[in-house]
């Protein structure tokens, strides 16, 4: 399967490239083709042959001003591949770093990051990055499209901590910007479209954050579980913890939203809802990264 070519971008450019096929009944990434400061490490096999998972590393550590990413995968039939990131996503702020900066009034350069996903039919792609840390005065741009062929499955999930709240911070400065969108056959099955302004009312509006400063979503895409499925998902949710959660059928797919304190929480219940429905949508148990933090 062909991957698209990647737009050319200003600043620090990493690119990764990944196409999974089926070799002798094992899932093997046919393609890897990286460029710094994106790297995918060795791939693991903890469920068998069937199933492969690859970690990506941004060996820079976080993304400055003017730096671009792009990561396309692409799934051939009858693939079944997971994919994380060995680490948190922090997106630094683009605040002037010298008077001359300061004082010259230009708009501060956008960080940016596309994913492109396709997948063929009967394949299935488990996309569960790290949780993405915008720090105040970051300027973002994210974009995520999922082409699914007929037959194929693609669960997900993004996880974004808005500021360094442990230390304080609050996004009081900056700009982020998130579009997600989910097409089969040219029609589209899921459109999320999201954007924050730093310091703006939505920080604190009941419609907004709330006065949060984590906000998640996990996303079943390409079979329609049924309502018992999505009231037992619901139920995951442990009340006592500070948050709020929702969970709903999409055209295609169910979707779980998090708005709360606590990326952990976040990560704990989207793993939960992973377990409970991977044994249908997939026939086997989820097995829990290595990487991930416990």
């Amino acid at each position: 399967m062909d991957l698209p070519q990647p737009q050319v971008q200003s600043g620090w450019q990493g690119i990764a490239r990944l196409n999974y096929t089926q070799r002798q009944g094992k899932c093997v990434a046919a393609t890897s083709f990286t460029q710094a400061p994106l790297k995918v490490q060795r791939p693991l096999y903890p469920e068998g042959p069937e199933v492969c998972h690859s970690v990506l590393v941004h060996t820079a550590g976080g993304v400055v001003r003017g730096d671009g990413l792009t990561i396309q995968i692409a799934l051939d039939r009858s693939c079944r591949a997971l994919v994380t990131t060995a680490a948190a996503h922090k997106i630094y702020s683009a605040k002037p770093k010298t008077t001359l900066e300061a004082t010259t009034p230009t708009q501060p350069e956008m960080a940016q990051q596309r994913v492109t996903l396709t997948l063929a039919p009967e394949s299935c792609l488990e996309w569960f990055p790290q949780e993405t840390i915008v720090f105040s005065g970051a300027q973002y741009h994210q974009d995520l499209r999922v082409n699914l062929t007929p037959g194929a499955l693609w669960c997900g999930w993004e996880i974004t901590r808005f500021g360094r709240s442990a230390r304080g911070e609050r996004f009081t400065e900056g700009n982020w910007r998130s579009r997600l969108e989910v097409w089969q056959d040219q029609q589209p099955l899921w459109i999320d479209r999201q954007r924050l302004i730093g310091g703006s009312p939505a920080l604190d509006s009941a419609n907004g954050l709330g006065g949060h400063a984590v906000v998640g979503s996990f996303a079943l895409v390409g079979l329609m579980p049924t309502p018992d499925q999505v009231s037992l998902v619901r139920n995951l949710w442990d009340a006592s913890q500070s948050g709020d959660v929702g969970v709903t059928r999409l055209e295609s797919g169910l979707l779980c939203r998090y708005r709360g304190p606590s990326s952990e929480a976040a990560r704990r219940w989207f793993i939960a809802a992973w377990q409970h429905l991977r044994p249908w949508y997939l026939g086997r148990s989820a097995v829990i990264s290595r990487i991930w933090p416990s």
